[in-house]
């Protein structure tokens, strides 16, 4: 836990909206992106788990993101099969999907939980099954610098995709309610959360992105002191002419840019002593949600791990009150 104040003051946080550059073609971009992927898209597969959480039901599911790449993915839920509101989790920085049970707090709150596994991580401090097939130029250890030089050839491209796909399938799934999809993820899951509900159009009806990362890149890049920001720091330590097309890589996945098309529901967090995903990151992307219904917790005296499972409570009770639970 940081033990120090890294960024602005609470009151100019509460002013902080950065004039962050969009491409001319953002939408564009992606719309051919996620044109592609669906039309390499095959039918997902959901195969039963026998696993230590007997009052749920888990599935082991694989979908196709990115290029028609198999993702996999837990689908936990009450046992039943009538339609429910589903929870779509992404994972922290270097984790994966973990092992069958162990994320289900969704679930026992009453959600059909989908927990997403992150292509080429998970293996950084949580289990994960899913790799990424596509390769990349010169990078920085980690994936933050891979095919960095061009948004096309970048990660988070794929990696983004394969969440918005996710989204796609849960809203056809049976015993699924399509009308009340929520998006959520702690850190670089709180990055996706943000980019699926952006990209989505309305299917996602209501967004929680816990401390966001991959947000405000301009900034981060050159303010934040520690990983995993600190990557593309030192790529560009070395490859110093490359500034530009860097970030205009970036400007393409910034949260805080794509922000702007989220029209739903949104319930942030942020803690001030944040040294891994600054303050004025999450609340440049808070700013920019189009959303009249936005909220942001904070917590003034935590780093990265925000209002930890506290703040679970106050994000149940905030979908509950959407979407009718409880």
């Amino acid at each position: 836990m940081a033990h120090v104040l890294t960024d602005l003051p609470l009151e100019q946080l509460h002013e902080y909206r950065p004039a962050l550059p969009e491409p001319d073609d953002l939408d564009a971009f992606w719309a051919d992106t996620l044109a592609e992927a669906r039309a390499a898209a095959t039918a997902p597969t959901l195969a039963p788990v026998a696993a230590p959480v007997r009052a749920l039901t888990v599935h082991d599911m694989t979908f196709t993101g990115f290029g028609g790449d198999e993702i996999r993915a837990w689908v936990v839920r009450p046992h039943g099969t009538e339609p429910l509101p589903a929870v779509v989790e992404f994972i922290g920085y270097g984790g994966g999907r973990g092992l069958p049970g162990e994320r289900v707090n969704w679930a026992a709150a009453g959600y059909v939980q989908v927990v997403m596994d992150t292509r080429g991580q998970g293996s950084g401090w949580s289990h994960g099954d899913t790799p990424d097939p596509h390769g990349s130029a010169a990078a920085f250890p980690g994936v933050m610098t891979r095919g960095i030089r061009d948004p096309r050839d970048y990660y988070y491209r794929r990696l983004i995709t394969d969440a918005v796909r996710l989204v796609d399938e849960v809203r056809a799934m049976e015993g699924v309610d399509a009308t009340r999809i929520a998006v959520t993820g702690v850190s670089q899951g709180g990055g996706l959360a943000l980019a699926a509900a952006a990209l989505s159009g309305d299917a996602v009806a209501a967004v929680l992105p816990d401390v966001p990362f991959l947000c405000d890149f301009p900034k981060a890049i050159v303010r934040t002191p520690l990983p995993p920001f600190t990557e593309i720091t030192r790529y560009l330590s070395v490859h110093r002419d490359d500034t530009a097309a860097v970030l205009r890589t970036l400007s393409y996945i910034d949260g805080a840019v794509l922000a702007r098309r989220i029209a739903a529901p949104a319930y942030f967090s942020v803690g001030l002593m944040d040294d891994i995903v600054l303050p004025s990151g999450v609340f440049a992307a808070f700013h920019n949600v189009a959303s009249e219904d936005a909220a942001i917790e904070v917590y003034p005296y935590n780093g990265h791990e925000g209002g930890g499972y506290r703040h679970f409570l106050r994000q149940v009770a905030w979908l509950d009150a959407r979407f009718g639970l409880g």
